[in-house]
């Protein structure tokens, strides 16, 4: 198959048409049928792989033997074992019914953290399951949408093996117009299948925060087409846009980026829609479903402003966090390095040894709390899964240093933006090569952190972590380097030696 060929056949998805009739009998052998959002992104992320961390001792001392559950979804995310295990949680209750599918998924961490990455990942599984939605319904209205869990659960639970939860949709104002226009025969309404788009705004939908004055509730819900008002009255549904995140992401996922930064008055749709499932809109019709997830993600600082407002209760309740800090493992955050030079031009630029996990390192050192009677270096070895038991006596357990730190540790520090700034400009340091090595990279870090203007605290504690702990190192590591060189080109100069007089 061409590439053109291919290109054409992953665009061109056909949505497939049925009766309702048809649609129901599909429901008898299929689940996923009539699933919800949740149960769709829980099939997308798919069975994980159980890792009995026993086996292995660097990982038995990072997860005190536990068995782990490994998604193969998210191998390109190091380090947040814990953070996606969350998400699953999450989708997994959501998906059984429960207090999570009425919340919102929110993801809290620092910049730079992997929350925009983490976005982009479940927004794309969710274009991997399809969904069957009413032909030319404007907000993806479900085909049970159309009955009713009081008169025809039994039926449809009976005959179609449909349970009644699947049953509580509003139907949306332009469905309702139009079963009035059938006068009640449902059997003229159609039903196609349709796969989830980023690109094309179907069941994936993103907004994002403007400010007081051009941005209103319209951004979530919606508001009416003015040059539809030639045929019909402002109140029809035929005459409303039904544009707003919470219309197109209907049996989808929404994105919500930086949503505290939005006006409060933006975001109250977000109240009934995730509790009721419905929501109004800016017109005098009934209430249009929303039957998806919202996702949303901010940095801490807006968080905390939002939380301490006594005005924002009703959203308190309501919210899902899920905390996504900074990674703490050095050999992660070294995987992290290479996936971002893997994209970018300097894949193939020369990088010398001990590079990557000096910056590893240095940016570690920073997100880590201070321990009490130990070394702040052991603690990130430890944290690494290193066993320091005959090389520094002071040294606690993974465990123990992770109690005392408590829960925000990885939520402060720089990022791996930075870092990746960093590691750009050591690559680009000399005029003749484009390379990178570690003595070009402790200039460049000194350099950056005087200009980078912290507290001085701070500044004087991350050249601290330069002086005291990288630079020393690194000169032991040539000086063994070069010693066990020489004694290597020796054993083969003295054998030539012996050779040649004896």
């Amino acid at each position: 198959m061409s590439l053109f060929n291919q290109y054409m056949d992953r665009y061109r998805r056909v949505e497939d048409e049925y009766s309702l009739e048809e649609y129901l009998d599909i429901c008898k052998d299929d689940r996923m049928a009539y699933a919800s959002a949740a149960e769709r992104m829980l099939a997308a992320i798919g069975e994980p792989e159980m890792l009995d961390t026993r086996l292995d001792p660097r990982m038995s001392r990072l997860f005190s033997n536990k068995v782990m559950k490994i998604y193969p979804a998210f191998t390109d995310f190091y380090g947040m074992e814990e953070t996606i295990e969350q998400i699953v949680s999450y989708f997994r209750h959501a998906a059984q019914g429960l207090e999570e599918k009425k919340q919102i998924l929110y993801l809290l961490g620092p910049v730079g953290g992997g929350k925009s990455s983490l976005a982009e990942k479940l927004k794309h599984l969710m274009e991997k399951a399809p969904f069957y939605a009413i032909k030319g319904s404007p907000v993806n209205d479900s085909p049970l949408a159309l009955f009713s869990a009081d008169e025809d659960g039994d039926i449809l639970e009976q005959e179609y093996g449909i349970a009644r939860r699947y049953l509580n949709r509003v139907l949306s104002p332009w469905a309702v117009k139009r079963l009035h226009e059938f006068n009640g025969d449902i059997t003229r309404f159609r039903v196609i299948k349709r796969w989830p788009s980023v690109l094309g705004q179907v069941g994936v939908s993103k907004t994002e925060p403007g400010d007081e004055n051009n941005q209103d509730i319209s951004s979530l819900v919606g508001k009416v087409d003015i040059r539809k008002l030639e045929k019909f009255s402002q109140d029809d549904p035929d005459a409303y846009s039904y544009s707003g995140g919470l219309c197109l992401a209907n049996q989808g996922l929404m994105e919500f980026v930086e949503m505290f930064k939005a006006p409060i008055k933006v975001l109250h749709p977000l109240l009934t829609a995730t509790q009721e499932g419905n929501y109004k809109g800016t017109e005098g019709f009934g209430a249009i479903p929303f039957d998806g997830v919202v996702l949303a993600h901010s940095n801490e600082s807006e968080w905390t402003a939002f939380r301490n407002n006594k005005n924002n209760e009703a959203f308190l309740d309501r919210i899902y966090i899920v905390k996504v800090p900074y990674c703490l493992r050095v050999s992660d955050e070294v995987h992290i390095y290479d996936k971002l030079l893997r994209n970018s031009s300097l894949s193939e630029a020369p990088c010398a040894p001990g590079t990557l996990p000096m910056l590893a390192q240095f940016s570690v050192l920073t997100r880590i709390k201070e321990p009490e009677n130990s070394s702040i270096f052991s603690k990130m070895r430890i944290y690494d899964g290193e066993n320091l038991k005959d090389t520094d006596p002071k040294a606690k357990s993974y465990q123990e240093y992770r109690d005392f730190a408590g829960v925000d540790e990885g939520m402060t520090g720089i990022s791996t933006r930075f870092a990746f700034k960093i590691l750009s400009r050591v690559f680009n340091f000399d005029h003749t090569e484009v390379a990178a090595n570690p003595v070009h990279l402790l200039y460049v870090l000194e350099q950056q952190i005087e200009q980078e203007q912290f507290p001085p605290e701070l500044e004087q504690r991350y050249i601290s972590f330069l002086k005291e702990y990288l630079a020393p190192r690194y000169a032991e590591f040539i000086e063994k380097e070069l010693q066990t060189a020489y004694l290597e080109s020796y054993s083969e100069y003295g054998q030539n030696i012996f050779d040649r007089y004896v």
